[in-house]
């Protein structure tokens, strides 16, 4: 996997990571030439990006600006991304978001290893696969946020994420080699892992071995295990939005 080799020599080096910004803190000089992703530390979407910065081994050509989502800056949304989410990109005097659309972006637009095949088939099923990244996450969140049992639609989702991961014989991940399809999974499946574990005593993984292999092959990955929370960070979030003891 020489591609793979590549993505984890450009980050090796452990990133010193600037402090999230707040109500009380002053904007950045937006619209400076600077190129900034908007990112927050917790957030899944906002993580793809910076997966993908990271991939791309743009830690010196794409400032990271951490956004405190739980006392967002007024600036933000004023100055900024009119839309007030993360993750964003200030790049050529433009402001761009949506993780899934930005990712693809990035990986265009910027210097790098490439994170998408060549090979028509892999692009084919890459571009299904960001086509059904919505649906996935909704299926795996909706129990959870209506306190549900744990559905037949989950279960479903998961199952086809397993089939999914078998349709190319030629490596772990969904198009055989690691891709940009793996990034816009990756992050979702970091929390469901552990909310479904801790709030749900059903482990998504248990007889899907496909999925499992990827879960530890994507660990091993430093531009994406950088970006990682700790895990009961991550669970006691997910419980004080849930409102659960």
């Amino acid at each position: 996997m020489e591609s793979n080799a590549c993505v984890c020599m450009c980050s090796s080096v452990k990133e010193t990571l600037p402090p999230a910004l707040g109500s009380t803190s002053q904007p950045p000089p937006v619209f400076d030439g600077t190129t900034r992703l908007y990112i927050c530390y917790f957030c899944p979407f906002a993580q793809r990006a910076w997966v993908t910065r990271n991939l791309k081994g743009l830690q010196d050509k794409m400032e990271l600006v951490a956004i405190d989502l739980q006392d967002k800056p007024a600036w933000y949304k004023d100055k900024v991304y009119a839309q007030g989410t993360v993750p964003s990109l200030e790049h050529d005097s433009e402001v761009r978001g949506e993780s899934l659309d930005l990712i693809r972006y990035i990986d265009s637009n910027f210097d790098g290893p490439a994170l998408l095949p060549e090979d028509a088939a892999k692009r084919q099923f890459a571009d299904e696969l960001f086509a059904s990244a919505n649906a996935f996450t909704k299926a795996l969140y909706s129990p959870l946020l209506s306190h549900a049992a744990v559905s037949d639609e989950v279960v479903a989702a998961l199952d086809k994420l397993e089939a999914d991961l078998s349709k190319f014989d030629d490596g772990p991940f969904f198009l055989g080699q690691f891709s940009l399809a793996d990034v816009a999974y990756v992050t979702i499946l970091e929390r469901v892992q552990i909310y479904y574990s801790h709030l749900r005593n059903y482990d998504i993984a248990q007889g899907r071995s496909n999925l499992q292999e990827f879960i530890d092959e994507m660990n091993k990955i430093e531009a994406y295990a950088q970006t990682k929370n700790d895990p009961l960070f991550l669970l006691d979030l997910a419980k004080n939005h849930l409102k659960i003891a």
